[in-house]
């Protein structure tokens, strides 16, 4: 998927920054959390994308892709797109998203 690297994409926020999982009740969302209209991911569902660089509760955020978070014990990956001219290393990345992929075996793909 390295060839959604930089690619502008808007994300549809269903979980904004301080609000909690609809199922898992104790999982607090640091950052905002989405999904890109139209794109279909592996589990079916539409393509999964966190967003960095915003520090306000988001309803829809337009912005580059700058990483794939690639799971290698599940089937979906996730998107993490930032604002314009940001960057964030690899590090950076896995730190902002801890909070949901501590529970599998993820790697950040950037350029």
């Amino acid at each position: 998927m390295n060839y959604i690297l930089g690619k502008l994409v808007t994300v549809t926020i269903d979980r904004p920054l301080g609000s909690f999982h609809p199922e898992y009740k104790d999982m607090y969302y640091p950052i905002n959390y989405g999904y890109i209209k139209g794109i279909m991911a592996p589990d079916g569902e539409e393509q999964d994308a966190y967003i960095l660089g915003v520090d306000v509760p988001l309803q829809e955020f337009t912005g580059r892709v700058i990483a794939v978070i690639r799971r290698s014990d599940d089937i979906e990956e996730k998107w993490v797109a930032a604002p314009e001219g940001l960057t964030f290393t690899k590090e950076e990345i896995m730190e902002a998203v801890r909070f949901q992929e501590q529970y599998f075996q993820s790697e950040v793909i950037t350029e």
